[in-house]
């Protein structure tokens, strides 16, 4: 049964079949062979209970927030603003590229969203300047991952709906683990800088009026950031209430830079109305799915064989670890999530671990996910805003930021209370 539903999963998927497509062939495939429920007879109100929840509105607002800060500049001004503080250290531009990623992903949600602004902001400045292409491109795609860590962030709305965790928890859960990873991020390009200095374009001194007149272009998503977060922190506001709080801010940040138009709010809509649609599909068919899997006891023979490997508590972790790994070389990150996680939380709680915690770890896992090839949706964002040059130079440029991912899900790990911290704190 376990095998075949991965290798059902693995041979749909390199198909080219749609992800909440290949989700519901499985639990019908898997219904049809293993299970004692007939499927059909419950289709109806599986798909009702799985849609009906007031947390999954919270979906589309933000995505709608994104596509209102995508479309009205917002990302330009912040990316002059940064640079002016960060771009004085070996590396210059390239930090920039980090800290625009992950002020934007404090409000963006989606790591394909961040790593395509980003990308189309700072991609003429890397050619006008003279920038090596590899490292300059690979942390623009590795920046953009942020926005599925950094609140707030559709991904976790997903593994918190899937697994019944506070979304509310999980979002404070994500906000050191996602600025550490940027610190990383920056870590390792001046590191590569110093060693070697080509690697990096000249470094950029600003002046001190500059920066301080530079923070009035900050202060629309640090404001955004603190009105979403903070609304939800102080109970005034529940996530979904939030975020169309957050519509609202962003629309009224798109009218002040008078970016704000009929045309504008109508592209926004339709970017909102297809993400929505696939992300829907895909929350729908893993819940159709999760139920077969509980029915046929996937779930539990998958913990039979993990339990008979007899490599205890944290080895066992560390395979599954391995597992995601290796399925992020070919599967995208929400797939992936969605597809594995009700196989695998139960597993990570029989075992003793916090699935708060382990939201965190996964969410660390898939985005990587977005910078390893074959399938790393960032790096084609990337290469795509490049319009020249290799999609290798990309792929090789990411590497040294998915070994900063793997440091910090080492850290992670070791200490728990990394992503558990802030939670533990309210």
């Amino acid at each position: 049964m376990i095998l075949f539903t991965s290798t059902g999963l693995l041979l749909l998927l390199s198909l080219s079949v749609p992800v909440g497509i290949v989700l519901f062939l499985l639990a019908f495939g898997i219904d049809l062979f293993f299970s004692p429920f007939p499927l059909m007879r419950g289709l109806g109100q599986i798909v009702w209970s799985s849609s009906n929840s007031a947390t999954l509105i919270a979906i589309p607002f933000f995505v709608l927030l994104g596509e209102v800060l995508v479309r009205s500049g917002v990302a330009r001004r912040t990316y002059a603003a940064l640079e002016s503080w960060v771009s004085w250290m070996p590396g210059g531009l390239i930090h920039a590229n980090v800290a625009t990623a992950t002020l934007f992903s404090a409000t963006s949600g989606s790591s394909v969203a961040t790593a395509a602004t980003v990308a189309a902001v700072a991609m003429p400045q890397a050619e006008k300047l003279g920038y090596d292409p590899k490292l300059f491109s690979g942390a623009i795609a590795a920046g953009g991952t942020l926005g599925i860590m950094i609140p707030p962030s559709i991904n976790l709305i997903v593994y918190g709906f899937l697994t019944e965790t506070s979304i509310p928890q999980l979002f404070m859960a994500g906000i050191v683990p996602g600025l550490l990873l940027a610190v990383l991020f920056m870590m390792i390009t001046a590191a590569l800088c110093i060693w070697r200095p080509s690697l990096g374009g000249p470094g950029i001194s600003a002046s001190w009026a500059r920066r301080m007149s530079g923070l009035v272009d900050l202060l629309p998503l640090l404001g955004l950031f603190a009105a979403i977060v903070g609304s939800i922190y102080a109970g005034w506001a529940t996530p979904t209430e939030a975020a169309a709080i957050g519509v609202g801010i962003s629309m009224a940040i798109a009218a002040f830079h008078k970016s704000l138009s009929m045309s504008m709010l109508i592209e926004s809509l339709k970017g909102t109305v297809r993400t929505t649609a696939m992300i829907m599909l895909v929350v729908i068919g893993a819940y159709v799915l999760n139920f077969v899997l509980t029915a046929a006891g996937v779930s539990r023979a998958l913990q039979e064989v993990l339990q008979n490997l007899g490599l205890g508590t944290l080895g066992t972790l560390l395979v599954i670890v391995l597992m995601y790994i290796v399925l992020g070389f070919f599967i995208e990150t929400l797939s992936l999530m969605v597809a594995t996680i009700p196989i695998v939380v139960p597993i990570i709680e029989q075992l003793g671990y916090d699935k708060l915690w382990f939201g965190i770890l996964m969410i660390l896992l898939v985005e990587m996910a977005l910078i390893t090839p074959p399938v790393g949706l960032n790096l084609y964002v990337v290469q795509a805003a490049r319009k020249s040059g290799s999609f290798t130079d990309v792929m090789i440029g990411a590497m040294p930021y998915a070994f900063a991912m793997l440091l910090m899900v080492a850290a992670l790990i070791a200490l728990p209370s990394i992503a558990l911290f802030l939670p533990g704190s309210f």
